[in-house]
């Protein structure tokens, strides 16, 4: 049976897989149809995809952070500064890719024991104490969240929308394998039990 530790290191490398396929189609749109206002919480896909880089940099720290013993980054808004970080999709593909290889980094190195083991959410109102299993369902859930709504503005393009939702069952790999292969990953990696 799987731990509670490999199913978050699953979710990692699903989520870097779902950002690399949804960023894999936004990069055939023009930088003018990448930042057009659309209709979602945010008003383009610029501003939404950017917003989930920037929530995974703060996070990502946090968590890293957490694990080494240090304390909560002094000053957490600078991950915000600006809100817009990449005004073209070029530009945010990397910085995803290189803060999804640090989730998937930290969550190779969990147990199921240092995932009860405490977070400092520095806030407006003070910082506070969470535990790391929470603080990455957060984390996980945002993710998802805004690339449905990506996925969605997408669709009101000339490009379509890739498939999020499925391909992760063992059967499947061979759907899967191209854009693993781009990513460097292996089934091996993913679904060993250690």
């Amino acid at each position: 049976m799987a731990s509670l530790a490999h199913h978050f290191r699953t979710m990692a490398f699903n989520n870097a897989w779902a950002n690399h396929r949804l960023l894999k189609a936004c990069a055939q749109l023009s930088d003018a149809a990448f930042a057009a206002a659309r209709v979602s919480f945010f008003p383009s896909l610029q501003a939404t995809l950017n917003h989930n880089l920037t929530v995974d940099w703060l996070y990502v720290d946090m968590l890293e952070r957490s694990q080494r013993g240090d304390p909560p980054n002094p000053a957490p808004g600078r991950f915000f500064e600006p809100e817009v970080p990449h005004a073209t999709c070029a530009g945010l593909i990397p910085a995803q890719r290189a803060v999804d290889q640090r989730l998937i980094a930290l969550c190779e190195a969990l147990t199921d024991a240092t995932l009860d083991g405490p977070v400092e959410l520095p806030r407006h109102t003070g910082t506070y104490t969470d535990q790391v299993s929470r603080i990455l369902a957060h984390l996980f859930q945002h993710q998802i969240h805004h690339r449905g709504q990506a996925h969605a503005m997408l669709a009101g393009t000339d490009v379509a929308p890739p498939q999020l939702d499925e391909f992760f069952c063992a059967n499947e790999a061979d759907l899967r394998a191209a854009d693993f292969a781009e990513l460097g990953f292996s089934e091996a990696r993913i679904w060993s039990a250690g």
